[in-house]
């Protein structure tokens, strides 16, 4: 036999950890956590904000789509939502299916809901700043689009919501 084998180990086998381990741990830890929960907490917030950035992306978007293919003409206040939810003829009067004569559109599926504020979830038009009615304000002369929301109601930023 070998003789590395026979000879005893000059160290013990550790089998803990030593207190001063254990305090770099939990200060690390605690380190993490500090800067981790802030970050975590505005997430649903800042993810609701970019979400109501989106939807009027894609909604202005649409509607200057909407404007191009029509000669133009913006969608009007009243027929707004079959305007861009269906397909449309070279008038702008709507229809579910398409045909040879209503070949335009469709825009977007759905008017989306509003994803912020003391209107959450209504997807209704207002043609003005109103109270709780609508989520959405849209000016048929100009083709602006805005969520309803008072001027109070602000992002993290301070940004209103109505401005975005």
């Amino acid at each position: 036999m070998s003789a590395t084998l026979n000879m005893p180990t000059p160290y013990r086998a550790r089998k803990a950890f030593s207190l001063i381990e254990l305090v770099i741990v939990v200060v690390i830890i605690g380190i993490i956590g500090a800067i981790a929960i802030p970050r975590m907490s505005r997430g649903a917030s800042g993810a609701a904000d970019s979400s109501l950035v989106a939807d009027l992306s894609v909604m202005r978007a649409a509607i200057d789509l909407y404007k191009a293919e029509h000669g133009g003409v913006l969608p009007k206040f009243a027929t707004f939502e079959d305007q861009l939810t269906t397909f449309t003829d070279d008038a702008g009067t709507a229809n579910a299916s398409k045909s040879s004569t209503y070949y335009l559109g469709t825009y977007l599926r759905e008017i989306p809901k509003l994803k912020v504020g003391s209107n959450k979830g209504k997807s209704a038009l207002s043609a003005t700043q109103t109270g709780t009615a609508a989520g959405w304000v849209y000016d048929e002369t100009t083709g602006e689009i805005s969520a309803n929301l008072p001027d109070t109601e602000v992002d993290v930023r301070g940004v209103q919501y109505n401005a975005y």
